[in-house]
């Protein structure tokens, strides 16, 4: 039977056939969908840890991000039986006025490979979208990303919004991208802010109290 701990070498290693084939055989071979999802998910804290250790570069968090989603687009049939507990809901996107989409589906796909249900708007996403998608969804934590320096209007102007809705304390919010630092965070007022990927999941996880 093939080792799930082979999937997991595969995907942190972005050897993308082998990760698809090692989990198609798993499947084939009775292995359950929970299994394979939990190597790949340890796989991509692997992915972020060598990120951070200057490893691995942004195109290589792409990369792997883009096998997660395709072995979980195999596994999503086995999935839909005995789904795993989600941790907790996010709503993410890019603010208003800033079009740039790199460094958000990272984050993303960061997100939900620690077991998070993310709404993702897209980019050019208006403050009152946002205060919507969060309503509807029921979600406790917004993240925004922005690679431009105009995108901290926009922060701070959903953050507004959040106010204005009366969410603001029900909310915890955080942003990120190229220019944004802990100045940029107190002058949008956000909660928190981070550099990467790996910063996203521990403030999320953080907020949710979850340990992982």
């Amino acid at each position: 039977m093939p080792d799930t701990a082979k999937i997991k070498r595969a995907l942190a290693d972005l050897d993308e056939d082998s990760a698809l084939r090692l989990a198609r055989e798993s499947l084939d071979a009775g292995v359950p969908a929970l299994d394979i999802l939990k190597a790949c998910q340890e796989a991509m804290l692997e992915v972020g840890s060598r990120f951070e250790a200057h490893e691995y570069f942004v195109s290589d968090l792409m990369m792997s991000g883009e096998i997660f989603k395709q072995v979980s687009s195999l596994l999503e049939p086995g999935l839909k039986a005995g789904a795993p507990h989600c941790s907790g809901k996010v709503v993410f996107g890019t603010v208003k006025g800033d079009i740039h989409d790199i460094g958000k589906d990272i984050v993303v796909n960061m997100l939900k490979s620690a077991n998070l249900e993310v709404i993702d708007l897209g980019v050019d996403v208006p403050p009152q979208r946002f205060v919507e998608a969060l309503q509807q969804s029921g979600a406790t934590i917004l993240g925004m990303s922005g690679l431009l320096t105009l995108a901290f209007d926009s922060m701070k102007a959903t953050i507004a919004a959040l106010s204005a809705a009366g969410m603001r304390d029900d909310i915890r919010v955080m942003i990120g991208g190229g220019p944004v630092n802990a100045s940029v965070c107190k002058f949008v007022g956000a909660d928190d802010w981070g550099a990467d990927a790996q910063k996203a999941v521990r403030l999320a996880n953080n907020w949710l109290g979850v340990h992982a």
